[in-house]
């Protein structure tokens, strides 16, 4: 029985926590519940919260080691912190749905985001379940995309960062760093074993091995149908929230409806390689022979024993 309240905001993603504060120490046994409720709404919502930068790191390292960011910004912050500074968001990037970095080998697990400034009015941000999304598909469409991968590019959203002034990377050193790089369409989530869609319009450029026609027709089909207001729900920012977001099989929308300036911290902890249906066996026998190797030791999720799936699934 979890100590805290998780109230849904919507039937399909997103949930409101009440009774802990992100900026305290956490015991094991409210670590593990959280990350049940992270793992079944896919992104949960912190209000009336005072958290620091370094509190904000500290309570993302309770579900998974920091990852660097693939990108930083030219907004500064620790290294720890993306700062994400805008204030003519139209056509930034941030404003597609999408998930974060598929252009790396190992994408995020997920994100811990707070906003330091917030224009008077607008910047929501909108989520959107993967898993409803592959789901609400039809039989025949979800056989088809279980067997395909995509190829994820870094580079047109380096072109748009380098001409809005977000970052001094160029094209030529981005695709240096990250080299094309294929993941399923759909891949299974590394600790609940769920089907989720993986696609996205900022870094998928094509369905691997087919026509490029029917590559445009499938993916504009899959992009559309993310849209669907039935599988997201939208969070009103204020100055004392936090987020908490799992990039695996969530993806995410800012909305440009401002013209001052918001200024969002952005915390990031490390991923796994995405693997698809067609290679859940073999990622399965890995996941259970690594846990049984695995030394007695205590996981992101608090408890003492063998790593938690998504630690036994990384490679």
């Amino acid at each position: 029985m979890a100590s805290f309240e998780v109230q849904p905001v919507t039937g399909v993603i997103g949930a409101e926590i009440r009774g802990v504060d992100p900026s305290q120490p956490l015991d094991r046994s409210t670590v593990a519940d959280l990350r049940a409720a992270w793992l079944e709404h896919l992104v949960l919502f912190f209000r009336d919260v005072d958290v620091t930068p370094d509190q904000q790191v500290a309570f993302a390292r309770r579900f998974g080691e920091i990852q660097v960011p693939h990108l930083r910004t030219a907004h500064g912050g620790p290294p720890e912190i993306n700062v994400l500074d805008q204030t003519h968001p139209k056509g930034d990037g941030a404003d597609t749905w999408h998930n974060d970095s598929t252009y790396a080998p190992c994408p995020p697990m997920g994100s811990v985001l707070r906003v330091v400034q917030l224009p008077a009015v607008g910047g929501d941000t909108c989520f959107a379940n993967m898993h409803a999304a592959y789901e609400t598909l039809s039989p025949g469409l979800r056989r088809r995309i279980d067997e395909l991968e995509a190829v994820h590019d870094i580079v047109p959203q380096i072109v748009v960062a380098l001409e809005r002034g977000h970052t001094t990377m160029s094209a030529e050193e981005a695709r240096a760093q990250f080299p094309l790089v294929r993941h399923p369409v759909v891949r299974i989530h590394p600790e609940t074993g769920r089907k989720a869609l993986f696609v996205n319009c900022n870094h998928t450029i094509h369905i691997a091995d087919v026509p490029r026609a029917e590559s445009d027709a499938l993916l504009g089909l899959l992009y559309e149908h993310v849209k669907s207001p039935e599988l997201q729900c939208r969070f009103r920012w204020d100055a004392h929230s936090l987020v908490l977001l799992d990039n695996r099989a969530c993806q995410h929308y800012a909305v440009p409806d401002y013209r001052e300036r918001r200024i969002l911290h952005r915390v990031t902890m490390q991923g796994d390689r995405p693997y698809g249906p067609a290679h859940a066996a073999t990622a399965a026998t890995a996941a259970t022979a690594a846990a049984a190797a695995a030394p007695a030791t205590e996981g992101h999720d608090g408890r003492s024993g063998a790593p938690t799936p998504a630690l036994a699934a990384r490679g």
